[in-house]
């Protein structure tokens, strides 16, 4: 037999997920993360999964790895010392920026401008001119690049970033840089926006290959030590790591691009959700990733993820595709507060984390947060995993009293039922901007919950927006490494036109196709993936001539068959009126411009078989436990704490009910059922809800 292992690495915890490649069985474990090294929390966790299976780690086939090793260099700042190199004349790039100050009238007086990733300081510039065509305009000085690259050596740059104006026509005048770079900057990490993205637009460009220079030294070193060490292990198997757009890349390629990393850990979740949503049959979901800090979400269309162009961590956006994952400061360690001036109750952004945490894990909290509040409404049992973990469900009331005496509300159940409202509400915003703001209507879509608190608000968050079912995933904690282990590996290749319609031919269309498919293929035949099994998507980022913006627009390459002159391009604008009708509710009779056009290739997902409950028929008395009570519509009443592994396929639960697992606890509430599919997931519906089976029949 032969396995497949997935790892997720999160800033509490690693997770780890065993899949047998044959049967389909899973062995988890969860391991404290280890952010001074994030692969001594892998290793330990690899370990502990493969004993669980009685297996050796030889026997692993693959590794397939979200990390956020990039993501934290950047929120920590503690990227690498970057230099870099523009174009003469063009110094201020990222000191200039878009101009963008956040927030309201006047924010700018309140708002502490980010540093720059390159310092001005350690940015040079050369003499020499691409044209927007990809002519030389003027020949590049090559002795005044040495004498600049020169002026670098003393300053202590740890990577090298170059960016000259319009190199994604001709990438001519930034090679030859970096060759004279190796020769007067020897073992320096070099980063050529030609390379990291040939594309439109010089400020993002350029931030987003300086942003790749900064991870660049440390995830490098991060994917040869992990490398290292696994094969140490006994683990012959080869690594690859997710991407910010769910797709892997091989451990080579990931540490030359690691900008391509920067949402890894939240796409994982997402792409493990479309595997755990197709077992069930809903091709089309939300997703609701809530773990302690903050709460990750996304739309799903078609199995296929809604992709974006941009990714942003804190301060930093840059221009990489990502799985459009939208974020909102509302998790289990959420903390409740009464501001004095407005003695309005919020809660969150801040959260009280793993150290000291909620109130309820005695380890020294005592602020109430969304966690404790969870406790005294009776959602989360105070005896959890069997007896391994108890939580201190005094030390939860007490806390949340606090909010009940700051807001004169007649009982701390009441103050409880408050702050849960107010995050959930907060959850609610985040599911429309993903939704209701891109012209989707949520009622279309199931939603998937995961991460260790989203099954306790999932179907709080599916009353809300009205999207049934609400599916809960088998060990939904550690689904993210699920996603890793069951997605496939990614490559594209891009380029920019900018063209009118009336400049463009069909032929020519298809043509640049074939070129793109060529180049994105390439990294997929190094992995030996076979060249029948690609599957290839073009996709054109499309705007009305006299735009500043475009939209994304797949590309349908059957249409360009040579049936009528420029057949294809007039379905190609017909697709982009459409999506602009959707999104903005208007057209224009302008002609459209095809700015850049891309090419996606893709190898085939991994046929990792779904487990299969036993058929239990509907009465899940066998897996009920205990008796319990939970708040429901302003008092306490009966309720009962279900065994998640205890239940089979078909065993329908009733609310109010409790649903505990090792990673995670599920709430049904009254008036809801969920149902045990055949996968294993949880289907929670209301009880006077149309039958699953259809679709049509969900509203």
């Amino acid at each position: 037999m032969t396995y497949r292992l997935g790892v997720d690495v999160g800033g509490t915890f690693t997770d780890i997920l065993l899949i047998d490649e044959d049967g389909g069985g899973t062995f988890r474990a969860k391991t404290a993360s280890t952010p001074q090294d994030q692969s001594v929390g892998v290793l330990r966790g690899v370990r502990q999964a493969c004993e669980a299976a009685g297996i050796s780690p030889s026997q692993v086939a693959a590794v397939f790895h979200g990390t956020t090793v990039a993501t934290n260099a950047i929120l920590e700042k503690k990227g690498a010392r970057v230099g870099l190199v523009t174009t003469d004349g063009f110094r201020q790039v990222l000191q200039i920026a878009r101009s963008f100050v956040p927030g309201g009238l006047a924010g700018w007086i309140i708002w502490p401008k980010p540093e720059p990733l390159a310092a001005l300081e350690d940015t040079v510039e050369v003499r020499g001119r691409i044209g927007s065509d990809g002519s030389v305009v003027h020949p590049l000085d090559e002795d005044d690049v040495r004498r600049q690259l020169r002026s670098l050596a003393g300053r202590g740059i740890e990577a090298l970033s170059i960016c000259l104006i319009n190199s994604y026509t001709n990438a001519e005048h930034e090679l030859r840089v970096a060759q004279i770079a190796a020769e007067e900057l020897p073992d320096l990490p070099v980063s050529i926006s030609s390379s990291v993205l040939p594309e439109l637009r010089e400020y993002e460009r350029t931030i987003t290959t300086v942003a790749n220079a900064v991870v660049q030294p440390q995830v490098a070193r991060y994917v040869a030590n992990l490398e290292s060490q696994l094969r140490d292990s006994g683990m012959d198997g080869s690594l690859s790591i997710l991407r910010s757009d769910g797709g892997l890349v091989s451990a080579a390629v990931a540490a030359d691009n690691p900008v391509n990393l920067l949402l890894s850990g939240p796409a994982g979740g997402v792409t493990g959700a479309a595997w755990i949503a197709e077992q069930t049959g809903h091709p089309d979901f939300l997703t609701l990733d809530m773990g302690g800090t903050s709460t990750d979400v996304a739309l799903v269309e078609g199995l296929t993820p809604r992709v974006g162009r941009q990714t942003s961590v804190g301060d930093l956006t840059v221009r990489a595709t990502s799985v459009d994952v939208r974020s909102v400061g509302a998790g289990g360690g959420s903390i409740a507060h009464v501001p004095e001036l407005t003695q309005a109750l919020r809660v969150g952004p801040q959260s009280a984390g793993a150290v000291p945490g909620p109130a309820a894990y005695g380890a020294g909290g005592t602020e109430p947060t969304v966690t404790d509040a969870n406790i005294v409404l009776g959602h989360l049992p105070s005896d959890l995993a069997g007896g391994e973990i108890v939580l201190d469900a005094e030390a939860a009331r007490k806390a949340v009293q606090t909010i009940a005496d700051a807001t004169g509300l007649d009982s701390v159940e009441a103050a409880a039922a408050g702050i849960v409202d107010i995050v959930n509400e907060n959850m609610f915003g985040a599911l429309r901007l993903v939704s209701v703001q891109q012209g989707f209507d949520p009622r279309d879509f199931a939603l998937v919950a995961f991460g260790g608190a989203g099954p306790l608000h999932a179907n709080a968050l599916g009353r809300l927006t009205g999207s049934w079912p609400v599916i809960i995933p088998p060990s939904p904690g550690v689904l993210c490494a699920y996603g890793d282990a069951t997605t496939s590996l990614r490559n594209e290749a891009v380029r920019t036109l900018v063209r009118r319609f009336s400049e463009l031919t069909d032929g020519e269309l298809v043509a640049l196709a074939a070129d793109l498919s060529a180049t994105a293929r390439a990294v997929l035949d190094a992995e030996g993936v076979p060249g029948d099994a690609v599957e290839l998507s073009c996709t054109a980022d499309l705007r009305y001539h006299g735009q500043g913006s475009e939209l994304p627009v797949e590309v349908d390459l059957a249409a360009f068959d040579g049936s009528a002159p420029d057949v294809g391009l007039r379905a190609l604008q017909a697709a982009f009126d459409a999506e602009h009708d959707r999104q903005f509710s208007f057209t224009l009779q302008t002609e459209p411009e095809l700015v850049t056009f891309r090419v996606t290739a893709r190898a085939p997902r991994p046929d990792v078989p779904a487990p299969t409950l036993d058929d239990g028929g509907s009465d899940p008395a066998k897996a009920r436990i205990a008796d319990h009570r939970v708040w429901s519509d302003g008092a306490m009443v009966d309720a009962a704490i279900y065994d998640r592994s205890a239940l089979l396929a078909g065993h329908v639960v009733p609310g109010p009910a409790v649903i505990t697992e090792m990673d995670s606890t599920t709430v049904v509430l009254a008036g809801h059922a969920a149902t045990v599919h055949p996968s294993g997931s949880l289907l929670i519906r209301p009880l006077d809800h149309a039958s699953d089976t259809d679709p049509t029949e969900r509203h």
